[in-house]
């Protein structure tokens, strides 16, 4: 093949915080005055307390200062994918992940937990997906916008997610991973949101960011080793309340929070399924909810924004699915490969197979987002990477056939002897 044609699953875009003024409800502009001075309070407090790092913070922003500029600026924004062999991006909000200077209203974006009231929350998510709308507009062959929508007042949530979508927001929703204290993502008071995302193909997303803080004190891994947890808890209340076997064509995707705990969830929910030994003992409502093993609502609903996806994700890929994984840079985080994309991509993908690799960089985003793959063939064809540049000479393409073979091992009674990662 030529060019691979990449997509970003995961980017984000926000104006400097102030600069969301204008674009919230004139009724709002008094609290968010309020917002604003308390938040820069609370950013001094944890540099003090050590929270934060300021050394890396200000070496990363003098290093990149004209491209964090994209993170709101559209020409900016179209250089800076360009360069890193970027042509579609799936964007959510929160621009930057240092300090929080360019974030939803109310943190409404990536952190927004139920402690918020729901007013000013949907006030900042209608803020933020008004902006984003415009900045899409300005190139929208290659972005699409996730809206945030905070779900808990249902009837608020359905007229956001109609009017997001008519204002050329088609990558989706963004809801808060936690719910306390509204009623889980069970409930099926949520259906209407469902429904909506469903009939406009709208994918309901979940973001790593938010997790149970107040619990955490100062130990700051604590976070780190929990925020995953609680950005993919919401799949398996959908998977198993039943919500994936009522909405057929509802699309999920679970971003930035790994893909390596997607083998052993779908491993354990198909025994338990399929009533293995230690679920004998469970009762018919366990999955009476359910017409087929979790891994095939998984396959058909689920996707993972697997954000500078690791070597031994990778390697896992045959039990995540193939057709699951998407990539992404996570521009303009620093966390992510940008802007050293290209690299990375040649790191984690040298010896994996050129189809798959598509599929994992951008067919499989463009089949949950609905891009058009023939528009954005001329970008890649002058942007995209090529296999020789990631390093893919095909001398050791061939060694994942085991894998390939052995599938979801608990399904096809396959083992692969070892995981053939390498460095």
């Amino acid at each position: 093949m030529g060019r691979y044609l990449v997509i970003s699953s995961d980017c984000h875009a926000g104006l400097p915080n102030e600069q969301y003024r204008g674009w919230l409800d004139p009724e709002y502009r008094g609290t968010f005055d309020e917002y604003l001075s308390a938040r820069a309070l609370m950013e001094a407090e944890l540099a003090e307390r050590g929270l934060r790092n300021p050394e890396f913070a200000e070496e990363w922003e003098s290093e990149n200062a004209e491209g964090l500029l994209g993170g709101w600026d559209a020409s900016r924004r179209d250089a800076e994918l360009d360069a890193d062999g970027v042509v579609g991006e799936v964007i959510f909000p929160d621009a930057d992940a240092v300090s929080g200077g360019a974030s939803a209203p109310f943190g409404a974006g990536l952190g927004a937990t139920a402690d918020v009231p729901i007013d000013l929350l949907m006030a900042g998510a209608r803020a933020h997906n008004r902006w984003l709308a415009e900045l899409c507009g300005a190139s929208p062959a290659r972005r699409a916008g996730v809206a945030i929508v905070p779900i808990f007042d249902v009837e608020a949530a359905v007229a956001e997610i109609t009017r997001a979508r008519e204002s050329g927001l088609r990558g989706g929703i963004l809801i808060p991973s936690m719910w306390q204290p509204h009623a889980p993502y069970h409930d099926p008071r949520y259906d209407p949101v469902w429904a909506a995302c469903s009939d406009l193909e709208m994918p309901v997303h979940v973001h790593s960011g938010a997790a149970d803080r107040a619990s955490y004190g100062e130990h700051v891994g604590l976070y780190v080793a929990e925020v995953r947890w609680w950005s993919t808890r919401p799949l398996w209340f959908l998977l198993w309340s039943g919500v994936f076997e009522r909405f057929e064509r509802l699309s999920f995707v679970t971003t930035e929070c790994g893909a390596f705990w997607a083998p052993d969830l779908l491993w354990t929910s198909d025994i338990v399924y399929d009533r293995e030994h230690a679920a004998k003992k469970l009762g018919a409502q366990l999955t009476d909810r359910l017409s087929v093993r979790p891994s095939e609502y998984f396959d058909r609903n689920c996707f993972i924004g697997a954000s500078n996806t690791r070597r031994r994700e990778l390697a896992r890929r045959y039990e995540i699915g193939v057709g699951n994984l998407m990539w992404g840079n996570d521009f303009p985080h620093p966390e992510g490969t940008w802007p050293h994309t290209k690299e990375w991509l040649r790191n984690a993908f040298h010896d994996i197979p050129v189809e798959e690799t598509q599929q994992i960089l951008g067919t499989n985003a463009a089949a949950c987002y609905h891009f058009d793959t023939a528009a954005l063939r001329p970008l890649a064809d002058r942007f995209g990477p090529t296999p020789e540049e990631l390093g893919q000479t095909g001398e050791d393409l061939g060694k994942w056939t085991d894998l390939a073979a052995a599938g979801r091992p608990w399904l096809t009674g396959k083992e692969a002897v070892e995981l053939p990662v390498g460095d």
